[in-house]
């Protein structure tokens, strides 16, 4: 096997691990969510654990999920202090601008280790995903569910398996691609 070859099977098996990591930590969050009837608003944990979730992913193949991760856990703490009452409502804009410097600053440190490339627009992708959430919250054209649905377990726990699956088959396509198969 060339030396080329084995780095794609190496960087093949290493995604796969991480896509069984999202599919296995995605199925304890549903199992939680199905069992246990979390009142979302008194823990508001969905958001959060959905950027944890990618977090502990990424640790398995950095290069991959620690932009999302980082900054979708910040955005989360900062969600889950603002419905919870720990801050008070006038300061929730400056909390999330806090979250998403807090995320920026993360993936800087991963882009120092080399973990995130020059061009990474995943950054810029996710402040404007939280943006268009935010505006339409603001004016009412969100469902009433939306709320309860990202503050709850099912959030993380079927984005995760989501993730899990996407990077399954790409993993798989690196299999192939790697001769391995």
């Amino acid at each position: 096997m060339s030396f080329m070859r084995r780095n794609l099977l190496v960087r093949a098996t290493r995604s796969q691990r991480q896509a069984y990591t999202l599919l296995i930590v995605g199925i304890i969050l549903l199992l939680g969510a199905w069992l246990l009837h979390i009142n979302p608003y008194a823990y508001p944990l969905g958001v959060f654990l959905l950027g944890a979730g990618m977090l502990v992913a990424a640790f398995i193949d950095p290069a991959r999920l620690m932009i999302a991760g980082s900054m979708t856990t910040a955005i989360g703490i900062a969600v889950f202090l603002g419905f919870r009452g720990l801050i008070p409502g006038s300061q929730i804009f400056p909390t999330y601008i806090l979250a998403l410097g807090i995320g920026l600053l993360a993936v800087a440190f991963a882009a120092r280790r080399g973990y995130v490339g020059r061009g990474a627009i995943s950054p810029a992708i996710i402040v404007l995903g939280v943006g268009l959430i935010e505006i339409l919250l603001a004016a009412h054209l969100t469902p009433s569910s939306l709320i309860p649905f990202a503050l709850s377990l099912w959030f993380p726990g079927l984005g995760l398996i989501l993730l899990g699956i996407l990077y399954l088959i790409r993993s798989m396509k690196e299999v192939r691609e790697s001769g391995a198969v």
